[in-house]
């Protein structure tokens, strides 16, 4: 009796026991650890259940991947993200790279140039879509940044577009880590990614860079019928017969077919380094004329799931349609290109004459809506955490 009637006063010093005030062996929250993240980012980011941008699926049929040295982490990326979107980045905190970049367009814009603090762009702000899956490591239409990670950073250092250049009484690069070091939760996110508060040009470069990388689109109508064939030369079972005359054509050389797959490689349809000028020569709102090598990006997600565009084409902006795209392509006349790709130059060197039927041509755009996916429009992982 004297057992039975002692267990409940028992149980009564195990529970005050474990459940007593122990605070100094408590465990801290990443909340406590990093209040100002906390405090602007509690809706957007979860430092205990960071996004999967390190280990996406790529498909088998994919190869192509210039990451270099700078391999993608979740907690680098998502320190590009913030970076990305952070208006702070521009003289006057107006402007962020997601401003000319934005999620809806697959990270292009749908004006022509795009505006910045100081003026618009000297080009069309490009599509940032599948930017890892190329041998192309050089970035900017005019191919002037040598790696993607320089890129990041150029658009900030420029008088047009974020205003940190240096020059013509601008603040120049060295300000803006100053006024980041102002920012309380940069100090906390670098000392989450890197161990330490220092922030450094090199250190965004790498984290930007890690962010754009992970933007993947393989989940449209042409992967999932890519997935059912041995090569994408077979016809896809999911594809109309307009579809699949259309990936033919883009696939095929001269005369067989249009030849594009010749610059536009399957099946990252990224552009070959070595392609030179397109025959586009404008420049937006300018009578000169331009002959420098052409960089393009994916031709996947031109379109959005809702069929709209994603934004003017060509380095120009001067082409609306994919239709005007593959009408220029059809017939390109060399008026003293000298830097006109030879691909485009025909057999006597005055342009290409591909005398597509309107049935071609049209079975060609057709085919290129397919590239378009869906999870990249809407994805948070990808979207504003402010």
């Amino acid at each position: 009796m004297k057992i039975i009637s002692s267990f409940p006063f028992l149980l009564f010093i195990f529970i005050l026991t474990a459940c007593g005030d122990d605070s100094s062996d408590s465990v801290t929250t990443w909340q406590e650890d990093y209040p100002a993240i906390t405090s602007a980012f509690e809706n957007s980011i979860d430092l205990d259940k960071l996004e999967n941008y390190a280990n996406q699926t790529v498909p088998s049929y994919i190869s192509k991947d210039n990451t270099g040295g700078n391999v993608i982490t979740d907690k680098g990326a998502m320190l590009g993200r913030v970076l990305f979107y952070d208006k702070r980045l521009s003289t006057d905190n107006t402007i962020s790279c997601a401003s000319c970049h934005q999620q809806e367009f697959a990270f292009s814009d749908t004006a022509q140039l795009s505006t910045g603090v100081n003026g618009v762009t000297g080009r069309h702000a490009m599509r940032l879509i599948n930017s890892r899956f190329s041998d192309e490591f050089r970035f900017f239409w005019d191919e002037r940044a040598t790696n993607l990670e320089e890129q990041t950073t150029m658009p900030i250092q420029d008088h047009a577009e974020m205003g940190f250049s240096g020059e013509n009484g601008d603040p120049g690069f060295s300000d803006l880590i100053t006024k980041l070091k102002g920012t309380d939760y940069y100090s906390e996110f670098f000392t989450v990614v890197y161990g330490d508060d220092e922030i450094t040009e090199a250190r965004m470069q790498e984290c930007m860079a890690q962010f754009i990388r992970s933007m993947q689109s393989f989940d449209s109508k042409f992967d999932a019928g890519r997935a059912t064939v041995n090569a994408i030369n077979q016809n896809f079972s999911n594809f109309t017969q307009e579809e699949n005359l259309g990936k033919a054509l883009f696939l095929a050389a001269p005369p067989a077919g249009a030849g594009c797959g010749g610059c536009h490689r399957n099946e990252e349809f990224d552009i070959d380094p070595n392609s030179r000028n397109n025959g586009i020569t404008t420049i937006a709102n300018s009578t000169a004329r331009d002959f420098t090598i052409t960089r393009s990006p994916t031709l996947r997600d031109i379109f959005n799931p809702s069929g709209i565009i994603n934004g003017q084409l060509m380095h120009d902006g001067s082409l609306t349609t994919l239709e005007g795209v593959v009408n220029h392509y059809n017939r390109i006349v060399n008026v003293n290109n000298t830097n006109l790709d030879p691909r485009l130059s025909g057999r006597d060197g005055q342009g290409q004459d591909l005398q597509l039927t309107q049935v071609e041509r049209d079975a060609i755009v057709t085919f290129l809506k397919t590239l378009g996916g869906n999870d990249i429009y809407t994805n948070s992982k990808w979207s504003d955490p402010f």
